[in-house]
């Protein structure tokens, strides 16, 4: 298989690989460089003619550059107290297998038709778009249903909220809709405003993914589960970048599953513009922290 310099250059190779490719090839030239002079002294026939010599230490140096600077797509952790798999990976949310957890506003709305209450491009729009089918009445009874028997903490008049849902409950509250093994694990972490506009904090993403991993201990039956990076949206979670997010999403998982085990398998799915702005190689290392952290959790 051919690589060349252009096909990494695209749009799925960041900055930081970039750094990565010339800090790399820089690194591979500074050795070989010493390497050749180490062997000339030695052996001064062996590198001549200097042209094709110097013509072969750039192509390793290239190749080596690329190898190390190509773009990662997956991070897989095994953890063997408590025996569980946590992965970030690429790809489209909606085809993976198991449970799936969606982000959801603390009125969860769900009208999408004029893009103003939620915007039918988010996670959330496209929860009703492809599990859905579009029907937004089914989709809000089986919230009903799930729903029911938690009392809201506030309702809207509707002069404040003319648009949407206007009973609001508590930051943290997770509805579980649908039924195994596809259950969908709606939790509220954000506030919608009464002009429809979603903000939320690091303090109640914290709370919201803490009684997420208890829901889905008692309804999941340890099956795995798949999740979007969430927060990285539109809820204007600006405290915190995705690296950041996805570490705190990450070790809330991890610290909850050492109180009781949450789920045998965690998928964490990151969209491709995301994965740009993600240090792929920098959250295995911390996964691989937590779970040496793990081995000595009593």
């Amino acid at each position: 298989m051919r690589l060349s310099v252009s096909r990494l250059t695209g749009s799925r190779w960041s900055r930081r690989g970039r750094r990565a490719f010339a800090g790399s090839v820089l690194a591979a030239f500074g050795a070989v460089s010493a390497v050749v002079q180490f062997v000339g002294q030695l052996f001064p026939a062996a590198v001549s003619p200097p042209g094709p010599v110097l013509a072969g230490s750039v192509a390793l140096c290239l190749a080596w550059g690329l190898a190390r600077a190509r773009p990662q797509s997956t991070v897989r952790q095994e953890f063997g107290r408590p025996g569980m798999t946590v992965v970030v990976e690429e790809g489209d949310l909606f085809d993976q297998p198991g449970h799936l957890v969606v982000g959801f506003t603390d009125t969860f709305d769900t009208f999408v038709d004029d893009a103003v209450v939620i915007n039918d491009g988010s996670v959330q729009g496209q929860l009703l778009t492809r599990r859905y089918a579009g029907d937004a009445r089914l989709l809000d009874a089986e919230l009903a249903v799930a729903l029911d028997g938690t009392a809201p903490v506030a309702r809207e008049r509707v002069e404040d909220k003319p648009r949407g849902k206007r009973n609001r409950y508590r930051a943290g509250t997770v509805a579980v809709l649908g039924t195994r093994p596809q259950l969908v694990f709606a939790v509220a972490y954000s506030r919608m405003g009464n002009d429809c506009v979603a903000s939320s904090s690091v303090h109640d993403l914290w709370f919201g993914l803490d009684r997420l991993w208890d829901a889905v201990h008692r309804h999941a039956q340890l099956e795995r589960v798949t999740m979007p990076l969430t927060g990285a949206g539109l809820a204007r979670l600006h405290d915190l970048d995705e690296d950041s997010l996805l570490r705190l999403i990450l070790l809330s998982f991890v610290t909850h599953s050492w109180e009781r085990l949450v789920c045998r398998e965690l998928h964490v799915v990151i969209r491709p513009g995301e994965l740009d702005r993600i240090d792929l190689p920098e959250t295995g290392a911390f996964l691989a922290g937590l779970a040496a952290g793990a081995r000595r959790h009593p």
